[in-house]
């Protein structure tokens, strides 16, 4: 295990760990006593920035510069540079919201500061995450990848919602660009929501747990046993080479994730 500095928030029965010393991760959330997310110093929640996902042959521009990252999905770069470093924590706060800030270094080639902020009540966590440059103008994406338990110890979780539209996932795990009809599970697959991200998790007689969110981009992956993720980002894999979104010195990007539970 790795050493980890720890913030926790409490809110009547909900009681949340943040791991700032493992990618400023949510490590666990604790609802009644119950634990949701899957346990483990790769799994929790963690933030996906300055990209999400895949990104093609770890390279992406900026207008006619090509940029290399770490191939550490062969063949392709995954989830970003910050979901295991330490973060710092900010001045503040209080038994219910904690923030936080990391600021990018090598391999990503620019300079910038990425802030999270958690805001726990009673039945809900927002999260908010924002980019800022400290120079040049860059391409980025910023997104989280919670890993929910499938079980709470009874029925399987059930997943609901209602895309517009499925990415056609392509052999290399990248969408092709081609737009279809949503498939059924199991999937490992990008969604648009055009309208935000809106995904229901039921847990059968025990919990009810919707993801929220103004994004457009929801990646469900739940083809393994013990979890399903449902990660609500700013653009598709590969973003960053097809839907850029550029950060500048007049205008971050920012991101917000919601949830919100009740018992049944």
């Amino acid at each position: 295990m790795k050493t980890q500095e720890t913030a926790t928030l409490v809110a009547g029965d909900a009681e949340l760990t943040v791991q700032s010393g493992n990618g400023c991760r949510i490590g666990s959330l604790r609802i009644g006593g119950t634990e949701v997310l899957r346990q483990g110093d790769h799994f929790g929640s963690f933030p996906m920035a300055p990209w999400c996902g895949r990104t093609e042959n770890g390279q992406f521009r900026n207008g006619g510069q090509v940029h290399r990252l770490p191939v550490n999905s062969p063949p392709h770069a995954i989830h970003g540079t910050v979901r295991d470093k330490p973060w710092r924590r900010a001045r503040g706060g209080g038994d219910t919201q904690a923030v936080f800030t990391y600021d990018l270094v090598e391999p990503w080639p620019y300079s910038g500061r990425i802030t999270q902020i958690f805001e726990l009540d009673e039945s809900s966590l927002t999260v908010r995450m924002g980019l800022e440059t400290y120079g040049d103008s860059f391409p980025a994406q910023l997104g989280w990848h919670p890993w929910f338990l499938r079980n709470l110890g009874r029925e399987d979780v059930t997943i609901d919602f209602d895309p517009a539209w499925q990415e056609e996932r392509g052999a290399d795990h990248l969408p092709t660009g081609k737009r279809i009809d949503p498939l059924p599970g199991p999937w490992d697959d990008c969604f648009g929501m055009p309208d935000g991200v809106a995904v229901t998790l039921t847990w059968p007689e025990q919990l009810e747990l919707k993801v929220s969110g103004p994004e457009q981009w929801v990646v469900i992956y739940d083809e393994q046993p013990e979890a399903v993720c449902v990660e609500p980002q700013t653009g598709p894999p590969n973003g960053l080479n097809t839907e850029p979104r550029l950060v500048t010195p007049i205008e971050p990007l920012e991101a917000t994730m919601r949830w919100d539970w009740r018992p049944l």
